[in-house]
């Protein structure tokens, strides 16, 4: 009835000639019926639209929808109804097969699609009642009827191990294997470096050097060094060649920038290059000769650097090391290890106080500073998780960094002021009326963030930060000043790093997992031989605004692959807590709950109807749950105890109930 009397409305204003806008965009479907519509860049509308159930007509989730806005409300999200659909958006999908009576149809995976898929018994390529399939769509159904289909792969049973994550990273369209071609190419390739390919390279095999990685890593793309010029540092950071082993426009090249990036699961890595490469001639294995791109940076003692060198090298690393193992030499000294690295023990003290310095003289400048845990998952052989625990940086992780992010910089800057087109990374300033939204729920919470002009600067987010500290929602509202500024991205025009507060950034350190890297090592290439004639330069020109794009596009797929497989295994394990209590931090509150944070990073909701002790409403100004008979407050930083209630393995999610 509420919708019917809606629609009435909506009628009459039209009849009485009220503007009739359209719009197109990308349907977001949503289990419950409803969904959601992003306007296409340069819509009349940039917030998303809400399209009510009874407003889908026949749209799916991912479609590409023209729409119908209806009056704006004042002040409400605008609503719409779904005009036609322009081009269906998931040809195929990955889900559970399943038999009811004389039917068969798969159930997707993603609750976003809401429809199931019949699959007749002769197309269900011999699938059984619990499988993980893929489906080609053949109909999409109407209104009254469900959508068609045919199972092109069967991934395995719901049962097996690695069958549930194989299915996100299908359902996302991830290649799972390359191609002959491919590793044919690949393996023709050299296991070693070749006496030529040494010509017009300097020769660092003679200098001490370290790669630092996580203990489980393989593909190690980077290796530092360091000496001393007087009062000097003399950072060198020395980056795989990948470049010289794959060709541009080679099957090898094709596929990578498919790719776009490797993509890293709780039980797997999806590599960008095949493992011949990627774990073989290009990583900087210890002991080995191997080819770099490497770059020679003169930094003073305060952490400015005021010259610097890029060159074609051949190096060998001397010691494949760990940050666990740094961290603890570094701060702790334990005499085992201390023995074992007695010859790199000083280079790696000079590291550690050159990587303070250059975090300082980025702080100066005012480069926003974001250290949130980050969640380890550990599984078993059978792919069942025992272990979830949070991992922050240390002094280890932050030294690399702190040389990688130096040497970013320096590469930028050279190139864009060498003018030639290039492959940047960059971050615009927030959207104003996000940074609003965030300071009004900062000053409900008692915090402080002041702001001296229209747009907000690096400097003042870094002073908000520091003004955190020792708050209690300090981790919740640093989050939510993260979520306020844009996504960072690659574009072929240098526009600077907000979070950084860089003028120029790039990614060149990461060339085996990362396309933008090898894409602008081959300039770098050409750059340094002299080859880099008007005729590459408009080939550059001309290609690098899609490369910007593809790789922008991939590495936004492979964040949510790795987030949603990472919500999946936290949801497994909590299925075995059910009934436990834990300690917690209230991370974000709505008008159906609380979220819910454990000190291991698992988040789950205690929904606002299962609160007991009173009947509790939501306060927007205060964003806060209020009791309305006790007063009681349930807002961001709170600390809690709940109880572990339920995981649900579908949708991803935990059930937490507060304890008393």
């Amino acid at each position: 009835m509420h919708t019917f009397h809606r629609k009435r409305i909506t009628n009459s204003r039209a009849r009485k000639g009220a503007k009739t806008e359209t719009l197109q965009g990308v349907f977001t479907g949503n289990p419950r019926g409803f969904g959601f519509v992003t306007p296409d860049e340069g819509s009349v509308l940039e917030e998303d639209v809400f399209i009510p159930s009874s407003c889908v007509g026949e749209a799916l989730h991912k479609d590409r929808v023209e729409i119908l806005l209806l009056p704006d409300q004042g002040g409400r999200r605008r609503e719409g109804v779904v005009r036609k659909i322009i081009e269906r958006g998931l040809p195929v999908i990955v889900g559970t097969y399943r038999r009811h009576r004389s039917a068969s149809f798969v159930q997707c995976d993603d609750l976003r699609f809401a429809k199931e898929v019949i699959v007749e018994r002769s197309k269900a390529a011999g699938a059984q009642p619990g499988d993980k399939v893929v489906v080609r769509i053949e109909s999409y159904g109407t209104k009254g009827s469900l959508p068609t289909g045919e199972i092109t792969e069967i991934l395995g049973s719901e049962e097996e191990a690695g069958t549930d994550i194989l299915a996100i990273a299908r359902a996302m369209e991830l290649p799972m294997t390359f191609s002959d071609r491919v590793l044919g190419q690949a393996e023709r390739i050299p296991d070693h470096v070749l006496p030529h390919e040494l010509f017009g390279r300097e020769d660092f095999r003679g200098w001490q050097m370290v790669t630092i990685d996580g203990p489980d890593a393989k593909d190690l793309d980077d290796a530092v060094s360091l000496y001393m010029e007087g009062e000097n540092y003399v950072l060198g950071v020395h980056i795989a060649d990948v470049a010289h082993y794959v060709p541009e426009s080679s099957a090898l090249d094709r596929e990578a920038l498919h790719r776009g990036t490797s993509v890293y699961l709780a039980d797997r890595v999806i590599p960008m290059l095949p493992e011949k490469l990627s774990n073989g001639i290009c990583s900087l294995n210890a002991g080995e000769d191997r080819l770099a791109l490497s770059v020679l940076m003169k930094i003073a003692p305060d952490g400015r650097i005021f010259a610097h060198k890029i060159v074609k090298s051949v190096i060998r690393v001397d010691e494949r090391m760990s940050y666990p193992d740094v961290r603890a030499l570094l701060e702790e000294e334990p005499l085992k290890l201390s023995e074992r690295y007695a010859d790199h023990l000083p280079m790696l003290r000079q590291m550690y106080e050159l990587s303070k310095r250059l975090r300082q003289q980025r702080r100066r400048r005012g480069a926003i500073d974001f250290d949130f845990p980050e969640a380890k998952i550990r599984l078993d052989a059978n792919g069942v998780p025992v272990e979830v625990v949070a991992e922050r940086s240390n002094c280890a992780t932050e030294l690399i960094e702190d040389f990688m992010l130096a040497c970013n910089e320096t590469v930028a800057e050279a190139f864009e002021k060498a003018d030639v087109p290039f492959l940047y990374r960059v971050h615009g300033e927030p959207d104003p009326e996000k940074i609003e939204r965030v300071i009004s729920m900062m000053h409900a919470q008692d915090a402080v963030i002041t702001k001296h002009k229209q747009k907000i600067t690096p400097k003042e987010i870094q002073k908000a930060l520091k003004g955190l500290e020792d708050h209690p929602a300090e981790e919740m509202l640093s989050r939510l000043l993260l979520r306020a500024m844009q996504q960072a991205r690659y574009s072929p025009v240098c526009e600077g790093h907000f979070g950084l507060a860089a003028k120029y950034y790039t990614h060149f350190t990461s060339p085996i997992r990362r396309y933008p890297d090898l894409q602008i090592h081959r300039i770098i290439h050409d750059s340094l031989e002299g080859t880099l004639d008007g005729r590459k330069m408009q080939h550059y020109a001309d290609i690098l605004p899609d490369v910007a794009e593809s790789c922008s596009r991939t590495e936004r797929m492979a964040a949510e692959v790795e987030r949603e497989t990472e919500n999946l295994k936290k949801a497994e394990y909590m299925l075995t807590h059910v009934g436990e209590t834990f300690a917690g931090v209230i991370t974000s509150v709505t008008s159906w709950g609380a979220y819910v944070e454990l000190p291991n990073t698992v988040e789950g909701l205690v929904r606002a109807i299962t609160l007991r002790d009173d009947y509790y409403s939501f306060d927007e100004r205060k964003m806060a749950l209020v009791g309305r008979l006790s007063g009681r407050m349930l807002r961001m930083g709170d600390k809690v105890r709940v109880r572990m209630m339920d995981a649900d393995l579908q949708s991803r999610t935990i059930e937490f109930q507060l304890e008393s």
